[in-house]
């Protein structure tokens, strides 16, 4: 008999994967699809990023290399931060990982032990609790409601706080709301892991697409570079999904027992990526700012569209990528409206409860898909209201 470990049980998916499967099979039969669904930019790396990739891998950079990555993609790194949001990090205190989820994970399995509980938003990326609960820890959920303009209320989060308590985990900007969190509730949220001995993992992969401001970690906060986590990698701010490069930034200790992590599993990323990483830093292109200028105009006109959509209610996102969509007004369910519009509309997006229970009245899509085609997806979202209007005057 086949025996699976009981800690897979606890895992779960996430539902854009599943919603893109169905889309690809609908495109397969022949229909016209814009995909919404998945957080995966439009664009690519930037010219200068490509040929360094190339040149690495014609130099032999493709052999073993250190654990905790490669010491200049380090050093660029601690200096990226410090220049881009006023993190003062050394390069010992950076590590590299194949991707962001592997830094998430690699940072969770060194600091959570089983029985602990952690707090994480709702909504948001579904990897929090299904790895929480992996670890033997229980995930406990906070609130990001939109009449505090999903705004973190840390008083609920402080009532939640227990002595089993050990993290926080959080994203600013947040996946699916686009909310960037104030600073007042970032001072706020330090001060509660202080007083409680908290850790604080700050998912910050978002934080150059940023639509206004500077972007404020809180790492940066008095005391908090001590207890702070930092998650970021070069997925979606330098469009290089598929490279799978990822990195945490922590204290010292932490990053030790991260690396003995590293050594136990996957040994070191690719060294042509992470040589190529340090070119996408230098942004001599400015790739960066023309991305989220971009972004900025898609989420003005895809907002203003949807909100002329019957049913439909958005609050535009300060950052990421994503249109957060109330559609309790339709009088249908998100699963419902989500399904009408793949199958009729040719349009994909996600059921909000695939980031959490607080997102059970909502659906997320990503503005990754050109002006054009997002104009043509809000013209068929709009002719397929029709069903929702129908129902409401019923």
């Amino acid at each position: 008999m086949t025996r699976i470990a009981s800690r897979v049980s606890q895992l779960n998916g996430e539902g854009a994967l599943a919603v893109y499967s169905r889309a690809k099979e609908l495109e397969r039969q022949g229909r016209s699809i814009i995909h919404l669904e998945l957080g995966e930019p439009d664009f690519h790396p930037a010219a200068p990023v490509v040929d360094a990739l190339r040149n690495a891998v014609a130099a032999g950079r493709d052999r073993y290399c250190s654990t905790r990555g490669v010491p200049a993609l380090r050093e660029a790194i601690a200096e990226y931060l410090k220049r881009t949001r006023s993190v003062d990090a050394a390069a010992e205190q950076v590590l590299l990982a194949p991707g962001c989820k592997m830094a998430l994970s690699l940072a969770m399995m060194a600091l959570i032990e089983p029985g602990d509980e952690v707090l994480y938003p709702d909504p948001g990326f579904p990897i929090y609790p299904s790895f929480t609960r992996g670890l033997g820890a229980t995930a406990v959920p906070f609130g990001l409601e939109e009449k505090n303009k999903f705004q973190p209320d840390v008083e609920e989060i402080a009532r939640k706080v227990t002595p089993r308590t050990s993290a926080i985990i959080f994203n600013s900007p947040n996946n699916p709301t686009g909310t960037v969190f104030s600073q007042a509730a970032l001072v706020k949220l330090a001060a509660l892991a202080a007083r409680h001995n908290l850790w604080m993992i700050s998912d910050e992969v978002y934080a150059r697409i940023l639509f206004s401001g500077e972007y404020k970690s809180i790492w940066s906060l008095p005391g908090m570079a001590e207890r702070t986590v930092i998650i970021d990698g070069f997925s979606k701010s330098f469009a290089m999904t598929g490279w799978r490069l990822g990195y945490a930034v922590a204290p010292v200790e932490v990053i030790d027992a991260m690396d003995l992590l590293v050594l136990n599993t996957f040994t070191c990323a690719a060294e042509f990526t992470q040589v190529a990483a340090i070119e996408a830093l230098r942004d001599s292109t400015n790739a960066v700012e023309a991305m989220v200028a971009e972004y900025r105009q898609r989420r003005d006109q895809f907002v203003a569209g949807l909100n002329k959509i019957h049913g439909f209610r958005c609050q535009a996102p300060d950052g990421a990528f994503y249109a957060w969509v109330n559609i309790e007004n339709t009088g249908l369910s998100a699963e419902e409206v989500q399904k009408l519009l793949l199958e009729e509309a040719g349009v994909a997006g996600i059921a909000g409860a695939a980031f959490g229970p607080g997102g059970k009245k909502y659906l997320r899509f990503s503005l990754v898909s050109a002006r054009n085609l997002l104009e043509e997806a809000l013209e068929r979202i709009q002719r397929v209201s029709v069903h929702w209007r129908a129902a409401v005057l019923r």
